[in-house]
């Protein structure tokens, strides 16, 4: 039994194909499929059940499977604690951004990042956060940006701003009439939300204690799929919807006049870098918090539990 044989074993689980596997892997098919039939035979079990498609791990698979993930990671911790200790600022990270998070807080901080780390290759993808969870656990990404908590025990999360919600209404709805505003003000048969799946639907929802059939009320049903479109269907079509605080300063002047503020305690969402169990890569982790916070204002940074109340999904 070697290294080289989890890998290939946790290749075949993660692409769920021995071709696509071993190309990942670089290798040829043949020589993947004989290192897992090795590994099979020390072992005396089937790993993968072959007639299946696409493959699928055995039950006793699945379990010798999540063991090799972990002995894979402190494989590489051993790299990494050198790495660290050299403070060598270099290797790869993948990172999951949800969309309600990614145009406004990518910009941000990505060009100085690269040119400060030119050595580490940054790859950025956008996911809901469902579809990051799901990808960490499978080690297809080293870290998530979302919304938190979570509480799932096999993820790690590092919390890095709390953002505040506003509202952003049309300027002939009644609650623009008031300076602050509590969630009571908000009319939910008037209110604009996103697509289900996404976390920042979620909280609004929670925010306003909206009940899905609550909704119904209205000749149109429509859920947008980004905070763009919010913003446009209230433009358009009057009502009201919620909105980050960091997609505010892509306003112009006179739809910042639609904004009004929660009175304090403000809702926000947490933000958090959300890691699996078994991640080694801390050092470039903390590179790339370090990076965020320089481009994001003091009072973002922490949780004030005076002014602030932080909304779950």
């Amino acid at each position: 039994m070697n290294l080289q044989q989890l890998e290939y074993i946790v290749a075949v689980d993660t692409w769920r194909h021995f071709s696509t596997a071993a190309e990942r892997c670089h290798v040829t098919q043949p020589t993947l499929s004989m290192m897992i039939k090795r590994l099979e035979d020390e072992l005396d079990v089937k790993i993968f059940d072959r007639t299946k498609q696409p493959v699928a791990a055995t039950d006793i698979g699945k379990k010798i499977i999540e063991q090799a993930r972990i002995i894979l990671a402190e494989a590489g911790q051993l790299k990494r604690i050198v790495a660290d200790q050299k403070n060598e600022a270099h290797g790869h990270l993948h990172v999951g951004i949800i969309p309600t998070i990614a145009p406004y807080l990518v910009p941000l901080f990505v060009h100085s990042f690269i040119t400060k780390y030119p050595k580490i290759k940054l790859q950025i993808s956008e996911f809901t956060t469902d579809q990051i969870i799901s990808k960490l656990e499978k080690q297809q990404l080293d870290v998530g940006i979302l919304a938190t908590p979570l509480k799932i025990s096999s993820i790690k999360e590092q919390p890095v701003f709390y953002e505040q919600f506003v509202v952003y209404a049309s300027p002939d709805e009644k609650l623009m009439k008031k300076r602050y505003l509590l969630a009571d003000d908000i009319d939910v048969n008037r209110l604009w939300l996103l697509e289900e799946g996404h976390c920042l639907r979620e909280q609004v929802v929670n925010l306003c204690e909206l009940k899905r059939q609550e909704t119904l009320s209205q000749n149109l049903d429509y859920q947008a799929g980004s905070i763009e479109t919010l913003k446009k269907m209230v433009d358009i079509n009057k009502g009201i919807t919620i909105l980050p605080e960091l997609a505010l300063p892509d306003l112009s002047a006179r739809q910042k006049k639609n904004i009004r503020y929660f009175k304090p305690p403000a809702p926000v969402r947490e933000v958090s870098l959300v890691t699996y169990r078994y991640f080694i890569k801390y050092n470039l982790i903390e590179l790339l918090k370090k990076e965020i916070l320089i481009h994001l204002p003091a009072a973002m940074q922490t949780a004030d539990k005076k002014n602030i109340t932080p909304i779950e999904h």
